[in-house]
């Protein structure tokens, strides 16, 4: 890979080998063993216009953790705040740069950078998809459930949001079953998946069906960055879509909880379901960090 700019763009080998080398990362760092230095002497651009704290902090650890140095730049810090194209900055940057990690709300910018600074370029997170997070999160399902093969992963909440898309290409990419499940007044998702041309994922409005004998559960807030001015009238409308314990118990007896942070408590999840799943879930925050490593790794190695 030459990007990592969504799951979309991946196949099914590269999002293996990815979640495979973030596991033999994960290892090492246990070990102590940080003789990996794949970045050694180049400096990493970490540009993000949207507030961060897994993405940010596990960036710029896992850049010094292989032997690079980060550069940290917001909007207020560059030309782009004063309405410079993409394009320009990108080829400014292009010029200084050995890559750059943006978290912005447009993928068409993300692209666009990727295009014109010709240097390895990651998508932190934009409108349309969050990969990132996607990797952190197989390998979480790889270490305890050992297998996504044959899983039945139902989304719960917001299913037309960033994360929600990553997830339908995954379950393209890799073959097991997504079911999407969220009030279909505020996001319905079946424009995204006619799009997409999906034979993995599902939309399943009845949340009580949808979870029934699933291996996963998997939610995000109910209003994503960007959105605050829709609270109001999303209010009510995801109540069923809980993850608490009414639903859990439908699940299969072995379901994992997964959220990708950060969580409202008696919101999107129930107290009491989080504190039970809490190590699951901080184990998925953690592995942000391997997954990061493994992609700038991987986009190193084939430029």
């Amino acid at each position: 890979m030459k990007n990592f700019l969504s799951i979309e763009s991946c196949t099914k080998e590269s999002l293996v080998s990815l979640v495979n080398s973030a596991e033999l990362l994960k290892e090492a760092r246990v070990c102590g063993d940080f003789s990996d230095n794949s970045l050694k002497n180049q400096c990493w651009g970490i540009i993000f216009s949207k507030a961060s704290t897994r993405t940010r902090v596990s960036f710029e650890v896992g850049i010094r953790e292989l032997g690079g140095s980060a550069l940290f730049l917001s909007p207020k810090d560059l030309q782009l705040g004063r309405g410079e194209p993409i394009k320009d900055t990108a080829r400014v940057m292009g010029r200084m740069l050995h890559g750059a990690i943006i978290r912005n709300d447009s993928q068409v910018e993300v692209e666009s950078f990727a295009e014109f600074s010709k240097i390895p370029t990651i998508n932190a997170l934009t409108d349309m998809e969050h990969p990132c997070q996607i990797i952190a999160d197989l390998l979480t399902i790889k270490e305890i459930q050992g297998t996504w093969d044959d899983k039945k992963i139902v989304f719960l909440g917001d299913v037309n949001c960033n994360v929600a898309h990553s997830w339908v290409w995954a379950a393209e990419r890799l073959g097991f079953e997504l079911i999407l499940t969220g009030p279909s007044e505020i996001c319905n998702p079946l424009e995204y998946l006619k799009k997409v041309g999906s034979t993995k994922a599902h939309y399943v409005d009845n949340p009580i069906e949808a979870v029934s004998g699933a291996n996963v559960l998997y939610t995000d807030v109910w209003v994503s960055m960007g959105m605050e001015d829709q609270a109001s009238e999303r209010d009510g409308h995801f109540n069923a879509y809980q993850i608490n314990q009414q639903l859990t118990s439908i699940a299969d007896s072995d379901v994992m909880v997964m959220h990708c942070l950060p969580a409202y408590r008696e919101k999107e999840i129930s107290e009491t379901v989080f504190e039970e799943n809490a190590e699951t879930i901080f184990s998925q925050a953690e592995n942000r960090l391997h997954a990061q490593k493994a992609i700038m790794k991987s986009l190193v190695s084939t430029n």
